[in-house]
């Protein structure tokens, strides 16, 4: 059995693919790309037991039907360096082995066979559907994927939670110490269900994913879920539990609010995080008569920095300390010209978010203060 494929066509979906793959798996078949070649069409498979990503490329020339698994390593690596090209292969049932022809060489591997690969558990048939733009989905992952956590008793916390309201869906995610809540009003399903999706399968699918892409579809029962855009379908298992209330810990009516640019706040603290505490990453925020001041030091090796921004802030001088690395991730996460900071005291949450916002897409940012010493 031969095909052949664009090679620049292949490798973007074998890259794609590899992102599932794990380093050390339970099965040795699970280093391997399933490729069904049937009808025209070769579909990708790749997996490590939880996750699995489902590509396919359209083949130039195809004789026959075939399915068989190939070493992700090697076939990636023996094809990364080849310019655009038709790139035969040639399957051979007997042996299971595979030789590659392009312009300028050859090379061969040993294949195995397809049968002993482990397929997805597919959703129920009961499973509930979800459509939203790709746009939609990805700025959610990418506002709130920083904050999950990674903590071996919480589970829940490791995970974007997908709370879904009939006029609006939230996007959250928080490890306790940050918070990320993102609202948006263009996606009205009509439903109201609810869903955590792993870290991992979230930065895959910001990685795999592009927002020119038009509706992804998620199809999702009460611990699976199946991810489906124009070329890729993508199924995991979810993380079971119940998500904690994120808006309970939001501070309202917030008394002290201070509007300052965002882009100078960002490079003042990239500037102070040099001279921070490398133990504790505190900078000191003090908010005084249109003046915000960030200080950060570090007493064991007599190092310190400050630095003053203008800003919009007329009410009683406040100071409280978050962490410079956190405060950085959401300030060059916010969006807009300006972001807003708003606090009620020292030992409370600081809030903040775009200061002119777009009331379809509503975010916003919580992060717990440290502990200034005097």
């Amino acid at each position: 059995m031969n095909f052949k494929v664009s090679s620049s066509a292949l490798y973007s979906r074998l890259i794609a693919a590899s992102k599932v793959l794990s380093s050390k798996n339970s099965m040795p078949i699970l280093d391997c790309f399933l490729l069904n070649v049937q009808d025209g069409t070769i579909t990708i498979t790749a997996s490590d037991s939880e996750k699995y990503f489902i590509t396919s490329v359209p083949a130039i020339e195809q004789n026959e039907n075939a399915s068989f698994c190939l070493p992700a390593k090697t076939i990636l690596d023996s094809i990364k360096e080849l310019p655009e090209q038709p790139l035969s292969f040639d399957f051979n049932p007997e042996n299971h082995k595979v030789e590659g022809t392009h312009s300028s060489g050859s090379f061969s591997v040993a294949a195995q066979d397809a049968a002993p690969y482990p397929m997805p558990k597919t959703v129920d048939e009961e499973g509930t559907s979800l459509h939203l733009p790709a746009s939609i989905l990805l700025n959610g992952i990418n506002r709130c994927l920083f904050a999950t956590a990674n903590d071996e008793i919480r589970l829940v916390m490791n995970g974007i939670y997908f709370d879904i309201k009939p006029d609006h869906i939230i996007f959250a995610g928080t490890d306790g110490r940050k918070l990320v809540r993102n609202i948006n009003r263009n996606v009205q399903s009509g439903l109201t269900s609810g869903f955590i999706i792993p870290k991992k399968v979230a930065a895959i699918l910001r990685a795999v994913l592009n927002k020119d892409e038009e509706d992804i579809e998620i199809k999702f029962d009460a611990d699976k879920a199946c991810i489906k855009s124009a070329d890729m379908t993508m199924h995991f298992r979810l993380i079971e539990g119940r998500y904690p209330n994120y808006n309970a810990v939001i501070p309202q009516n917030n008394p002290y609010s201070a509007t300052v640019d965002r882009a100078a706040m960002a490079s003042a603290l990239k500037r102070i995080s040099v001279f921070c505490n490398q133990s504790s990453g505190l900078v000191k925020v003090e908010l005084n008569n249109n003046t915000l001041r960030m200080t950060g030091q570090d007493n064991d090796y007599s190092t310190r920095a400050e630095e003053f921004l203008v800003c919009d802030y007329t009410n009683t001088p406040i100071s409280i300390g978050f962490s410079c690395q956190f405060l950085l991730e959401i300030t060059n996460i916010l969006e807009g010209e300006n972001v807003t900071i708003e606090v009620a005291d020292p030992s409370r949450p600081g809030v903040l978010h775009p200061t002119v916002e777009d009331p379809n897409d509503e975010l916003l940012m919580l992060l717990m203060p440290m502990r200034v010493e005097d």
